[in-house]
């Protein structure tokens, strides 16, 4: 037994085994949690820290919100008469690095006032540091005006413009009288950025144009009218609906959604406070006229008055009433009880809302397939936003 009790003693003695003793006036070192950030020295587990520093960046960045994004240049390519292709989509991703730009802007040009309405916003809780936000406005501000150029010169002066709205309204116009304006334009903007980079060659032909060219008596005279080199033996109509549809005409729904987004500005600059309650009003009043004016929307020049087709038809009210049901009920709760809570819930519902407006234009300027593939980005917009908030 004596061997074995000189063994244990031996074991039980770090000195006798040559270890170092602790120093008594040394401080204890407490190993970091990864989510309080107490403690010493010892680094933090690497998963908890990634995963607080990516939800930190989706806040920043309000990724919920940019499902909102894409429709604009579907819905800009609709607008123009032109099948989506290449151009429409390098125009989607300009415009959602031009959107992320104006995000992490926001922030840093708000971080003073953030720190005492809004501290828990991911700059002024010290969990995106300043410099950070600024170097992404900017990577992303660059990389948007790249994939914009490689859809051509005019979407690229389209995308310059846009970029220059939105550090305009970062840095100065958010807080003047300008602010809804400018905002409004940006999204105008980024609607015609989609009709811009879309090629014209790869416009479709719509059904009543067939028609139109394929009558008896239209055949009969593009067969005895002798046609020149460069005319389109096409009825004038058809004519006129083919010179008609450029970029330029998509500015009517360029216009429909800015006015949507001047109205959800105006009702944002009360979000931190609340208290206003004509803000809400005109906005509810305001998206009721647009989505009226979308239903019985005028037809571009050259367009037949004829009613739209069964399909379309319906399609186009469904669209319209989702825009309403998902801008109007918020703004209405927001008039009735201008709190901040519900303040804000109205403005999220409005950007929410551009998402089934996106469609409506679409489906209105006889797209309704990009209609839907708008449409499609709802169910993933609503469960982002239940996780990170769009404002």
């Amino acid at each position: 037994m004596r061997p074995l009790r000189l063994l244990a003693a031996v074991a039980a003695s770090p000195r006798l085994l040559g270890a170092r003793q602790p120093d008594p006036a040394a401080p204890v070192r407490v190993p970091t949690d990864s989510l309080s950030g107490a403690g010493g020295t010892a680094p933090a587990p690497d998963r908890p820290g990634t995963r607080v520093r990516l939800r930190a960046w989706a806040e920043l960045l309000r990724v919920s919100a940019l499902f909102t994004v894409p429709g604009d240049a579907l819905a800009g390519a609709a607008a123009a008469g032109r099948r989506p292709g290449r151009g429409t989509a390098l125009a989607a991703g300009a415009s959602l690095c031009l959107y992320e730009a104006g995000m992490a802007l926001n922030d840093w040009a708000d971080r003073e006032e953030d720190a005492v309405d809004r501290p828990h916003r991911p700059i002024p809780s010290g969990r995106v540091t300043p410099g950070a936000a600024l170097a992404a406005a900017g990577t992303l501000t660059v990389a948007g005006l790249a994939l914009a150029a490689r859809a051509g010169r005019p979407a690229l002066a389209v995308a310059s413009g846009l970029a220059a709205t939105v550090w305009a309204y970062d840095l100065h116009l958010k807080h003047t009288k300008l602010g809804p304006a400018a905002m409004a334009s940006a999204r105008a903007l980024d609607l015609l950025l989609g009709a811009a980079a879309t090629s014209p060659t790869a416009a479709p032909a719509t059904a009543s144009a067939v028609r139109a060219v394929t009558t008896p008596a239209t055949a009969v005279r593009a067969a005895t009218t002798p046609a020149t080199a460069g005319t389109v033996t096409a009825p004038a109509s058809a004519a006129r609906r083919v010179r008609a549809r450029t970029p330029a005409a998509a500015l009517p729904a360029a216009l429909a959604l800015g006015a949507h987004t001047y109205a959800v500005t105006a009702v944002s600059r009360h979000e931190a406070q609340g208290g206003s309650t004509t803000a809400p009003l005109a906005a509810l009043a305001g998206v009721t006229a647009l989505a009226g004016a979308v239903l019985r929307g005028r037809p571009t020049p050259g367009e037949s008055r004829r009613p739209p087709a069964t399909t379309e038809g319906l399609l186009l009210a469904a669209f319209t009433g989702a825009y309403l049901r998902t801008s109007a009920v918020p703004l209405f709760h927001a008039a009735l009880n201008p709190s901040p809570p519900l303040t804000q819930r109205a403005v999220g519902g409005g950007i929410r809302a551009m998402i089934p407006l996106q469609a409506a234009l679409a489906s209105r300027a006889g797209a309704p397939l990009n209609g839907l593939a708008v449409m499609g980005l709802v169910p993933l917009a609503r469960a982002l936003a239940r996780k990170v908030s769009p404002t």
